[in-house]
């Protein structure tokens, strides 16, 4: 199982889902064993029964596969052999582009039928006014995700709940489903703003590149201070050494970054006033080729 199937199956088996009420119709469901009987190990992601009886499965796709009836009329017939009964299948994707999908089979002398929802159609908004971070979370996939603004609402929402762990689990579970839209970045950045970064380094999606990029950044910023106090140094060097041979120090430094230093250097050094030899020495680490020094 994917872990946008898991992190949706989640949302939809937690107590008071409205995004199960607004897929299923109802919140009354007592969830069963999802396996059906292994004709070849098939399974929906979830099976329920209502009070009154009544099996309702629901299968998660984020792409449409082929001989999607086939799939579905194994999912139907292994849980009516197992149960006595026939299941209300809802089909609800969540794909990452609109598409037309099927909600029967039929070759003439067989016909079967299914629920679609496309989770684009829920009532985003009603998803993000609920008072259940899940259904919060899961508006990032309908149309309203396609709002400036949304993703910022969403971890607002998640940045006000006072208990950790809910914070952490919502955090993971909207980055888990942002993927799926191509908004990874629009979360790490709002969260930035409103998380703690210990939470932000606990997530398990961006909290690896998170701390690999903060890693990164301490390193680059240790070698580039490394870098400039070494041309500081060598500047102050230079200054430092004119009563003892300034330009003997700078030939080298010069040798040791470059080898051998050209006649043609060496004449046109000689000719510089100190102050030009300073700029020489700063930019000294900074430049691939002696050439670039008089540049």
């Amino acid at each position: 199982m994917q872990d946008y199937d898991v992190t949706l199956k989640n949302l939809l088996t937690k107590p008071g889902s409205l995004l199960l009420e607004t897929v299923a119709g109802t919140r009354d469901i007592r969830w069963l064993n999802v396996e059906t009987p292994k004709v070849r190990n098939t399974r929906r992601d979830l099976l329920g029964e209502t009070s009154n009886r009544r099996l309702i499965g629901i299968e998660i796709e984020s792409r449409i596969r082929p001989r999607l009836g086939f799939r579905i009329g194994e999912y139907q017939y292994g849980t009516a052999v197992r149960y006595g009964r026939m299941p209300k299948h809802i089909l609800l994707y969540i794909g990452p582009a609109r598409k037309r999908i099927p909600d029967r089979y039929d070759d003439g002398e067989n016909t079967l039928r299914w629920h679609v929802v496309d989770i684009r159609d829920l009532d985003g908004e009603a998803l993000l006014a609920s008072p259940h971070l899940g259904d919060n979370v899961v508006s990032v996939l309908t149309k309203l995700g396609e709002q400036a603004g949304t993703v910022r609402r969403i971890v607002e929402k998640i940045a006000s709940q006072p208990q950790d762990d809910e914070r952490g689990e919502a955090l993971a579970e909207l980055s888990m489903l942002a993927g799926l839209r191509h908004l990874t970045d629009e979360v790490i950045e709002e969260s930035r703003k409103m998380l703690s970064e210990r939470e932000i380094l606990k997530n398990a999606v961006f909290g690896p590149p998170y701390r690999e990029g903060r890693e990164k950044g301490f390193a680059e910023g240790e070698a580039k201070g490394i870098a400039k106090g070494v041309a500081q140094g060598v500047a102050r060097g230079v200054v430092q050494g004119e009563a003892k041979g300034r330009l003997e120090f700078l030939f080298d430094m010069l040798a040791k970054r470059f080898g051998p230093v050209p006649a043609e250097v060496r004449t046109r050094l000689k000719a510089m006033k100190p102050s030009e030899l300073t700029e020489v020495g700063m930019r000294l680490m900074d430049v691939q080729r002696i050439e670039d020094l008089f540049v």
